[in-house]
């Protein structure tokens, strides 16, 4: 990697992490509690709303585990650890930190 290239990851990363944040503002009411009101809402409604609260919790689940990944990316771009493999040390391919700059291993080691 070039000098260049751990700004150019933390740019990437932290656009990534604000896309995430807007997911997290935009999800916010999918996880709101599921009223009991059989009047208001019927039984087949009310699970389909508790099927939708489910799913939009795993949802938040899976960005809150991607966002980690990010920040754990950043912290070692300011190590000087990123993009290299944490189990050989060699340089992990840009392309592949391009496309997953979470990615902590070289290609042959994550195999």
């Amino acid at each position: 990697m070039t000098e260049a290239d751990p700004e150019r990851f933390r740019a990437l990363i932290k656009t990534r992490l604000a896309a995430l944040d807007e997911e997290d503002r935009l999800g916010r009411d999918g996880q709101k509690a599921v009223e009991l009101d059989q009047q208001a809402v019927g039984r087949l409604s009310r699970q389909d709303a508790l099927q939708s609260q489910a799913m939009a919790k795993a949802t938040q689940a899976r960005r809150d585990i991607a966002k980690r990944g990010l920040k754990d990316a950043l912290a070692r771009i300011d190590e000087g650890e990123f993009g290299y493999c944490e189990e050989c040390g060699e340089a992990i391919a840009v392309k592949r930190l391009e496309l997953d700059p979470t990615a902590r291993r070289c290609i042959s080691c994550a195999r």
